[in-house]
């Protein structure tokens, strides 16, 4: 065989490899070919294609085998079984820029799925090559390694630690820091990933001075940028008092509050976050937020927003409710009760409707000026129905029972209360009865409509243990009117007349 036939083979072997593993790739892009794929015992045969002179035929089958690994666990599972990890980490610090891309692209496809995955990334040496990777200056190496790292620390907080200790967040920082938009989006999701576990995690994102960078972005037109930006400083602001007012002191106020009208719904509900996570802490920080607006903002963006996205901005206004009078009557002035009276009627999410529900009774149990605000929205009903209705879940009831409980305690207004004479069950009947007990023996006016409206008549037809609370409440209602009148109204009271009638004989 002359030297031009024997090229001729190796041209020819090298073409097969080539169309094999191109082929591999194309058909591992389509979900429906991967199962036949691995039956076919692929992940063998692209293997030893890692290791090819050829660097197109390498990259392709990184490609391949990052494709097959991100579909499901059992095809990353096979990944790691196949000992294909050691290979492709040894690579990364060696190859092209295109190879480590491809490299880089299978280690974020096996740890996406599970702790376990993510843990034996980092168990082959991965983080200290992926590191490398983010040094490097083609940004599209970085991108690659920056989203393979945000993969691994999202799992829990041991796994964000190993990150850490590689020393990964200061070089998220410099990369949130790079013109491309693309590379800034994956490192400030890399930074929230991280952050979001422990204060410490957190602490260590603060100190080397990500806040900064990521609060000159939260105006940047790009929305997928701005979605991770606002995710990064929630999930920072979410730990401490002190790194939410270090959030608060970068300036982002009032700017951020533009972003709560944003046309991106992730944008809206990540500000809206982002606020929920600050007012939580303390009044002083509910208060600067008030102060700049923040609130009547929220409960805009509650109007303009459906499902889901409300939530942050529900449970924000409970929070700003929850710390003193004053701040809840921010809420009321603002018109936020109605607000929340409408995402009540109008969501069917049970947590959405349990945080609501939860809200009502922060605002509410303030003063009896409060519970007012919260009465004339017509609240009491659905609240009732959410508790007795069974098909309610548990935590659902729950919120609404003790919003209830919490606002009628500090209810005066009578006209709210006395529908709930007629539909309470007893253990809420109790605290109606209670109230009107306080309000009747200092009010004619409410005494006499207490009468005409039925409310006397109904109280006489409650049945309470003697000695038990609910009777002490009844007798001080009873108290507030002549004997007669009590008498006239008690069940049973018009046979007891007739029976006079029967027995009375005319003179």
């Amino acid at each position: 065989m002359s030297q031009r036939q024997i090229l001729q083979v190796f041209e020819q072997y090298q073409k097969a490899r080539t169309q094999f593993v191109q082929t591999v790739a194309d058909l591992a892009a389509r979900p429906q070919n991967t199962e036949t794929l691995q039956n076919a015992g692929v992940m063998s045969l692209l293997r030893p294609l890692l290791l090819d002179a050829v660097p197109t035929i390498q990259q392709t089958a990184a490609l391949a085998l990052g494709r097959l690994a991100n579909y499901n666990d059992d095809l990353a599972e096979a990944v790691v079984k196949g000992d294909i990890l050691p290979q492709l980490v040894y690579s990364l610090a060696e190859q092209n820029r295109f190879y480590k891309k491809a490299a880089a692209f299978v280690l974020r496809a096996v740890a996406k799925h599970s702790p376990e995955l993510a843990q034996a990334v980092v168990d082959c040496g991965a983080l200290d090559a992926l590191v490398i990777s983010l040094e490097e200056f083609d940004p599209g190496v970085k991108e690659a390694a920056a989203w393979a790292i945000s993969y691994i620390a999202r799992h829990n907080a041991q796994l964000s630690q190993a990150v850490v200790d590689a020393g990964v967040v200061p070089l998220l920082v410099l990369c949130i820091q790079e013109p491309e938009i693309a590379l800034k989006r994956v490192a400030a999701s890399a930074l929230s990933d991280i952050a979001k576990h422990s204060p410490e995690l957190a602490q260590t994102v603060v100190d080397t001075g990500a806040i900064a960078h990521l609060a000159q972005m939260i105006l940047n037109p790009d929305a997928k940028l701005k979605r991770q930006v606002f995710s990064a400083l929630s999930q920072i602001a979410k730990h401490s008092v002190d790194v939410a007012e270090m959030v608060v002191e970068a300036e982002i106020f009032p700017a951020t509050l533009v972003c709560l009208k944003d046309p991106d719904e992730y944008v809206r509900k990540n500000v809206a976050t982002l606020i929920r996570e600050i007012t939580k802490h303390t009044p002083e920080l509910s208060q600067i937020i008030v102060n700049v607006g923040g609130v009547a903002a929220v409960i805009d963006y509650l109007g303009d927003s459906k499902g889901n996205v409300r939530l942050p901005g529900i449970m924000m206004l409970g929070y700003v409710a929850t710390h003193s009078e004053n701040l809840a009557m921010a809420v009321i002035v603002s018109k936020g009760v109605s607000q929340l009276a409408i995402c009540l009627e109008e969501e069917q999410d049970h947590h959405t409707k349990a945080a609501t529900a939860w809200a009502f009774g922060q605002i509410g149990r303030h003063t009896p000026e409060h519970a007012k605000a919260v009465a004339v929205a017509n609240v009491f009903p659905k609240l009732l129905n959410l508790y007795l209705d069974t098909e309610s879940s548990e935590d659902l009831q729950a919120k609404a029972k003790k919003a209830l409980k919490s606002i009628l305690q500090k209810c005066t207004y009578l006209p709210a209360l006395e529908p709930l004479l007629y539909e309470a069950p007893s253990n809420i009947l109790k605290h109606v009865i209670c109230q009107f007990s306080k309000v009747l023996p200092h009010d004619s006016k409410a005494r006499r409509l207490f009468v005409t409206s039925g409310g006397l008549k109904k109280v006489q037809e409650i049945k309470a243990e003697p000695g038990s609370a609910i009777q002490e409440y009844i007798n001080a209602i009873n108290n507030c009117y002549p004997e007669e009148i009590v008498r006239y109204y008690s069940p049973g009271y018009s046979e007891t007349l007739l029976e006079r009638i029967d027995n009375y004989q005319p003179v």
